[in-house]
């Protein structure tokens, strides 16, 4: 039988007004586990070469929680209760590697209600777990953190000697934060409108500054310098910058080909604030112009992306808008002699993924690719004000035999972030987006 655990009223405490939306979160998910103990750590460092690290990124999850920066970090969610563990102070390691909060003024300035030294974890975690009657963890996230979970449960089970029970049930945390992140929240929201805008900003600086006889990897540091200039911590993902038929590559990263000088230029790339990120992708002539082939091209990839922004909407599927787009680009095909009998034949038949194979648009929040599923058994995830997602549609021609000639090597994709409102939804990214847009922006060049 398992002893239940009632905790105590809890003095009401103050919380710096960044950190609120944090605290908010973790008390929905104390009263989802209700008696239960949740471990949620950070992400760790991970060598890069013998003693230099990759820079360190924490765990989205743990980040949505806490807003704790540093590594070496665990949350314990139990009875009630907020406990962080962390890095003690360290004036020696400090001088090296910069400032530590350590556990007391992590507490006081993330509004924890106790917080411990990581160094303790191992002894604290069993007695957290002693009488809880579930133990809720992301399993299968990291093979280290399960272990140090296992261990902790096993030395709970081992108290039983002393009339201590261990938790009888495991629970994967992982589909409750995806529900809970899927949504976002005003502070989410506002972190996002401000990646979307430097975001922007950088794409604006790549058209602007991009000429014939360029290499990809310089269009690839102008994004970046904008980037960190406006304040972003960085690129969300490895930008894609791709020349010609490089755009044909869909996560093509090498960046180091010169840039084709009547070819188009694709760039994939967005920045991150504060953990969430922009995903933006702007197709755009290298000399300035589109060739009228090019722009046939553009204007299909272009009203797919109209089409799949009119079907988002609170109820609709999360594949309504991919099927609006794939409509459309099916016609376009059809129009430049790509494919050849009716679009809902050619639908069913799957026979446009040819020229278009991946998906219009995925969640996006403190992941590019954000948490969450796409379907609930056989139905699509229905959408709800406040999701955020992208819609990014797509053309990619290769050279073949029975490709006109002129159609070559055209890789198209324009991708922009969207929230759900209750009437529809809103694009929140503004890079120039149209041909007379794009091309106006060019020409500022000289």
């Amino acid at each position: 039988m398992v002893t239940r655990m009632r905790a105590s009223p809890r003095p009401p405490r103050k919380i710096k007004p960044r950190y609120r939306p944090q605290a908010a979160r973790r008390e929905r998910i104390l009263a989802h586990i209700g008696e239960g103990v949740a471990v949620i750590p950070t992400a760790a460092e991970k060598t890069r070469s013998r003693d230099t690290t990759y820079p360190y990124r924490f765990d989205s999850d743990f980040w949505y929680l806490t807003a704790f920066p540093e590594p070496d970090a665990v949350l314990v969610l139990a009875g009630g209760r907020s406990i962080l563990f962390c890095r003690e102070k360290d004036a020696t390691r400090e001088v090296w590697e910069g400032f530590r909060h350590g556990p007391k003024a992590a507490k006081e300035v993330f509004g924890f209600d106790a917080a411990f030294p990581i160094s303790s974890l191992e002894t604290r975690l069993p007695r957290l777990l002693a009488d809880r009657p579930a133990l809720w963890h992301a399993l299968g996230q990291d093979s280290e953190n399960d272990a140090r979970v296992i261990r902790a449960l096993n030395a709970a089970r081992g108290m039983s000697r002393t009339d201590r029970r261990a938790p009888a049930l495991l629970c994967d945390l992982q589909q409750t934060l995806d529900a809970m992140r899927r949504v976002k929240d005003a502070a989410e929201l506002a972190l996002m409108r401000q990646a979307a805008g430097i975001a922007t900003a950088g794409h604006l600086r790549a058209m602007r500054a991009c000429r014939p006889g360029m290499f990809e990897h310089e269009l690839e540091a102008e994004l970046g310098y904008e980037f960190r200039r406006r304040g972003a911590a960085g690129h969300a993902y490895a930008p894609i910058v791709a020349g010609g038929g490089n755009a044909c590559v869909l996560h093509y990263t090498a960046n180091d080909k010169r840039l084709p000088d009547a070819g188009l230029a694709l760039i994939d790339a967005g920045c991150e604030v504060q953990g969430y990120a922009a995903d933006i992708s702007r197709t755009f002539p290298v000399n300035g112009r589109f060739s009228a082939a090019q722009k046939d091209c553009y204007e299909i990839v272009l009203a797919a992306q109209a089409a799949a922004v009119a079907a988002i909407r609170p109820g609709a599927g999360f594949d309504a808008p991919h099927m609006a787009a794939v409509r459309v680009l099916t016609q376009g095909m059809a129009d430049l002699r790509l494919l050849s009998g009716t679009v809902d034949g050619l639908v069913e038949s799957g026979a446009y993924q040819r020229f278009y194979m991946h998906r219009t648009g995925h969640w996006l929040g403190l992941d590019v690719h954000d948490a969450g599923d796409y379907r609930q058994g056989k139905a699509w995830v229905p959408l709800e004000a406040d999701m955020t997602l992208t819609v990014e549609p797509g053309l990619y021609i290769r050279p073949a035999a029975d490709v006109p000639e002129h159609l070559h090597n055209m890789g198209i994709r324009i991708e922009d972030d969207v929230v759900v409102t209750k009437q529809g939804c809103q694009v929140y990214t503004h890079a120039p987006r149209t041909v007379a847009e794009i091309e106006e922006v060019m020409q500022e060049r000289d």
